[in-house]
């Protein structure tokens, strides 16, 4: 072992132990990595950064701005829709319809998306139905996994596998090339879910279902304490709010006044002001306000202000839920909020929506929260205008919302675009089909198509692309190149060939998979791939067999990450909503984990002989 083959394997454990701590960000480690090899002088700037002109980095991140159009339009929600109107009440045929949705939606889009649209309807079907959410949210999460297996853009593995095989010279993978192995596992998932569910019923189901039934806005007052905090009160002429923005009164620090609306005069009837942070008050403006703080003078404050107060008919606007709605929102495993309380991140004025509630572990926070640093599993109740919330559910980059109250479908609208939405999906798919157009080029038409229909915005388009996914493919393909040319892949490739290489393919096909889903439970499944792509092709050229087989079991077992809850994003979304413990997926996921890799084994040699 040569010193710069010892600098870059100390280099990958450096980054590996990184990935698993998640004490800097992947993107971030990922960017180190290039630095590190161009300073020390193992790669040539131009070989550390050629990740960037791959053409699956354009595809990834325009298949990410194509999922977003489907959600923006409202497709994947009316697809939630008519799941739970098919599926009835009937959990059994609710549970095969969903893994076969999401399934065929994470064929053309994020998974992750796919699954955080799919967790508000799991919720809601669960209440209907009166059983667990656990009984489904798992299933969910699975069949988002196995997504990936059946078409070539479902996940980035699949594209970083295809990419090295074109490096390397071979024809890649069609575009359904990986459809029947993972319309197989589909199929043996969902029997497989069918059997498992019955383990997956939570100890406290009943309090499950009391937990995630759909709310009314009773409800929500009840469980987040917001009994007696309301208030509406007049701005009087002369008033020191007058003229001013709500960002500049700063009411919320100084009273732990939040204004969630306002009631507004406009050519002889009232109508109801969004109150967001750059909102400027008037003389009459109707305040409704949460009083947080238990300790301040309501007195005090109306006279300091020049308020008057008004009746207010109902308990905490409930009377206003036309104009005012509430949501529940999580925040996503990933999300820029963590380890922020509200007023760093400027919730209202980013959003336009006044967080009044905290939950954590099951309890209600009491008092102002402004400052509260948010964690993991947070549940948020978020008050504001209506359309402002729907808006609020395509901003899954940093949270997913969980429950809208019964009240919405008094006020929910209907999106027009779905069906241009539609065309730009089907013809990227056809476009796809054809030898004549390239993958990229293909998802960039249906991106400008989606545009030109207003599916999507500009602004939009640049926000769905999940920068940090791109940055960690990009950082991670040096180590591929740096282990080529010091000698790693083939040192690699030879312990391979000693363990198994004197038992045939099939055991080499069982090492490769043993292998990838064992670094994929330490780093992303997309890092494993770019990893692992070239140790398979380097595998099947040392046997002399084709390298088709060994770089399809490395995608399929990079998209097999059932086994622990911190495997996949995919699997962190659901444990929260599921009230799922760690050992849930080891007891779950390891034995189809075992069942993906005995099939894969003797079923892809078949469809890619040796």
């Amino acid at each position: 072992m040569t010193g710069e083959l010892i600098w870059v394997v100390i280099l990958l454990v450096i980054a590996m132990v990184l990935f698993a701590r998640n004490t800097l960000r992947m993107d971030i480690v990922a960017l180190l990595v290039i630095i590190a090899f161009v300073l020390s002088g193992t790669l040539t700037i131009n070989e550390a950064l050629a990740g960037f002109s791959d053409p699956n980095v354009i595809l990834i991140a325009a298949l990410f701005v194509v999922g977003h159009g489907l959600v923006r339009t409202g497709v994947a929600y009316q697809v939630g829709d008519w799941l739970m109107k098919v599926a009835g009440n009937s959990e059994t045929r609710m549970l095969v319809l969903l893994m076969l949705t999401v399934a065929g939606l994470g064929a053309f889009m994020s998974s992750t998306g796919v699954v955080a649209i799919f967790i508000p309807v799991v919720i809601s079907v669960s209440a209907r139905m009166k059983t667990s959410p656990a009984r489904l949210m798992m299933p969910l999460s699975f069949a988002g996994l196995i997504s990936g297996m059946m078409t070539l853009v479902a996940t980035p593995p699949n594209m970083v596998v295809n990419s090295e095989l074109l490096r390397e010279g071979f024809d890649g993978f069609g575009f359904f090339g990986v459809t029947p192995v993972g319309l197989v596992v589909l199929v043996m998932g969902v029997g497989y879910m069918l059997l498992a569910r019955r383990w997956l019923s939570s100890d406290d189901a009943l309090q499950d279902k009391q937990r995630w039934k759909r709310r009314t806005f009773r409800d929500l007052i009840r469980d987040y304490h917001l009994t007696g905090r309301a208030r509406r009160m007049t701005v009087r002429p002369g008033s020191p709010l007058v003229g001013r923005t709500l960002d500049d009164v700063h009411l919320r620090s100084r009273y732990g006044a939040n204004v969630v609306g306002i009631e507004r005069w406009r050519k002889f009837r009232r109508v109801m002001v969004s109150a967001t942070g750059s909102t400027e008050l008037c003389a009459r403006d109707v305040l409704l306000l949460d009083m947080a703080d238990p300790d301040v003078s309501v007195r005090q404050f109306c006279t300091d202000e020049m308020l008057e107060p008004m009746v207010l008919r109902g308990e905490y606007f409930s009377e206003q839920s036309r104009d005012v709605g509430m949501a529940e929102v999580s925040l996503i495993p990933d999300s820029e909020l963590l380890g922020k309380t509200l007023r760093d991140v400027a919730f209202r004025s980013t959003y336009g929506l006044n967080v009044v509630g905290i939950r954590r572990q099951g309890e209600a926070l009491d008092g102002k929260l402004v400052d509260e640093v948010l964690q993991l599993g947070d549940m948020l109740l978020v008050i504001g205008d209506w359309k402002l919330i729907r808006q609020l559910q395509q901003q899954m980059h940093d949270f997913i919302v969980l429950n809208l109250p019964a009240e919405v479908d008094e006020v929910a609208p209907a999106l027009s675009q779905a069906p241009h939405a539609l065309f730009c999906l089907a013809l990227m798919v056809a476009l796809m089909l054809t030898d004549d157009v390239p993958n990229a080029i293909a998802a960039i038409i249906a991106c400008m198509l989606m545009g030109k229909f207003r599916c999507i915005t500009m602004e939009g388009a640049y926000k769905a692309i999940h920068w940090p996914s791109l940055l960690l493919i990009v950082g991670m393909m040096p180590f591929a190149l740096a282990l080529q040319k010091t000698g790693g892949v083939a040192l690699i490739v030879k312990g391979l060939m000693e363990v198994s290489g004197g038992y045939g393919p099939y055991m080499m096909l069982l090492s490769l998979f043993v292998l990838c889903a064992g670094i994929g439970l330490f780093i992303s499944n997309t890092a494993t791939a770019v990893l692992m792509a070239p140790i398979a092709i380097a595998a099947a050229h040392q046997m002399g067999v084709s390298p088709y087989p060994f770089t399809m079991i490395i995608a399929i077992a990079a998209s097999a990450a059932f086994m622990t809850p911190v495997s996949s994003p995919v699997n962190t979304l659901v444990m929260v909503p599921g009230n799922y413990k760690f050992g849930d997926f080891i007891r779950i996921g390891v034995p189809f984990t075992l069942l993906v890799m005995v099939v894969s084994i003797f079923l892809v040699p078949v469809l890619f002989p040796f």
